[in-house]
């Protein structure tokens, strides 16, 4: 076991601003919009029309299938809609819009706990679907799915990612200070469904605070320990995390389970066990808000569905004379810049930077050639080398990149982009490369049909 990954950067974390902010909960106010997809895999199918009355808790979204999720209400209040509305990725989606009476009057009252001593796997499971969970640190993936591997015996390692090394973001690292004993009591729930595996606690060693109340708080407990990492961006990646844990770095046509290793964000296991212990659906959770044009930069639990205009607005607006240049949801590195703060708060949106300065532009305005320097291979986390395949790309050859550059293994981390001295959009090029190979792979198959 190390205590880091090959390549990785080191940019200004941010974290300051925030970083010894409590957390503290916020209440919405107005218009509520729920997207009926914020997970991978299919949308969720609506449970309610227009005129409906719903309570907190309340599933408003029903899942799909095995890879879908459920949706659920943070809010009392009525029906109002539903209808497209634009989310933070730009696009249209089919969501429930509804009126809060700011009542907030719960389906239960989530606050009493439930005897899980003799609980099953089984049920464990059903209580995370029935709760909507899904990855609160990534890309959303059904965390029943998740916790369902092929063949739970084979499962060596459960890590939990409390890395948070995006820069800007703390909501995760104030969590595991203040709820340290809820998330060893939801990695020991989820260790019940893998009897060979032990849980390893991944926090990287600029969060003393998390990292000594995380220790506390598995003292004792043997299948249980924390793993300070080198803080250093890429961290919380899985393929990173599971390399530093178990020594293996796998192909993306792989899974972490078929290496033997699960990963799951602590904000995700705290919300597991809420969703076990206390019957409590996932309609809330942890959130930074923070930037240098933000007057009270903090953070703070929010109720999903809210915009992130209400939560500025409630967090005390912008600085006086302030102007964002950009609004970039879930750290600046592999976060995505939003067009509108009119948009809803999803399950998993970390938090969102206001930044007077876009680097992205700064970095197009002193673009130039390749400089051959080798920078972008030294902190590849993967191995790869970007100039190769950003000249590959350039003169379309798509089989070379694949096949023997290898870039669909490429994790679009942003290492290479951020390294560069010549300002290349490097991870733009790759994602492009990638898009139009698998565009290609299904219209094949499609043709074979």
């Amino acid at each position: 076991m190390n205590n880091t990954f090959r390549g990785g950067i080191h940019p200004e974390t941010h974290k300051s601003l925030t970083r010894d902010l409590p957390l503290r909960p916020v209440e919405a106010k107005g218009e509520m919009v729920f997207p009926l997809l914020q997970h991978i895999g299919k949308p969720a199918l609506p449970l309610v029309k227009k005129g409906d009355a719903v309570l907190v808790g309340q599933r408003i979204g029903e899942a799909d299938g095995f890879v879908s999720a459920h949706v659920i209400s943070s809010v009392s209040g009525k029906v109002k809609a539903v209808e497209k509305r634009r989310v933070q990725n730009g696009q249209m989606t089919e969501c429930v819009v509804i009126e809060n009476d700011g009542s907030y009057t719960s389906l239960e009252p989530y606050d009493s706990r439930y005897d899980v001593s003799h609980i099953t796997g089984e049920e464990i499971l059903r209580r995370i679907r029935d709760a909507g969970i899904i990855g609160l640190g990534g890309a959303g993936f059904p965390t029943h799915v998740k916790l369902s591997p092929k063949d739970p015996s084979a499962i060596r390692f459960l890590i939990a990612n409390g890395s948070e090394c995006e820069p800007y973001l703390t909501c995760t690292d104030q969590l595991m200070r203040t709820e340290s004993a809820a998330i060893v009591e939801g990695l020991e729930l989820m260790l019940r469904l893998f009897p060979n595996a032990r849980g390893v606690i991944c926090i990287e060693d600029n969060k003393p605070e998390a990292i000594a109340a995380m220790q506390a708080a598995v003292a004792g407990r043997q299948k249980l320990s924390v793993l300070p990492c080198k803080a250093k961006y890429g961290q919380g990646g899985e393929k990173m995390l599971i390399e530093t844990v178990a020594g293996i770095f796998y192909p993306a046509s792989m899974l972490p389970a078929d290496v033997g290793c699960i990963v799951q964000n602590v904000c995700t296991i705290y919300a597991i066990e809420r969703a076990v212990v206390y019957h409590e659906p996932l309609y809330r959770h942890v959130f930074t808000l923070t930037g240098d044009t933000v007057a009270s930069p903090g953070n703070f639990i929010v109720r999903d569905g809210m915009s992130f205009a209400e939560l500025l607005e409630a967090a005390g607006g912008l600085k006086e004379g302030a102007c964002p240049r950009k609004a970039i949801v879930g750290g600046p590195v592999m976060g995505m810049a939003i067009s509108s703060l009119s948009v809803p708060i999803q399950k998993t949106s970390s938090g969102v930077a206001l930044v007077s300065v876009d680097e992205s532009e700064v970095g197009q305005s002193k673009m130039t050639a390749c400089l051959r320097c080798g920078r972008c291979a030294t902190v590849c986390p993967v191995g790869l080398t970007p100039q190769m395949m950003a000249d590959a790309v350039s003169v379309g050859d798509l089989e070379r990149y694949e096949k023997k550059l290898y870039g669909l293994e490429c994790l679009a981390c942003g290492c290479c982009g951020f390294i560069c001295p010549a300002k290349r959009p490097l991870v733009q090029m790759f994602l492009s490369a990638k898009a139009e190979i698998l565009s290609r792979k299904r219209a094949q198959a499609g043709g074979k049909k």
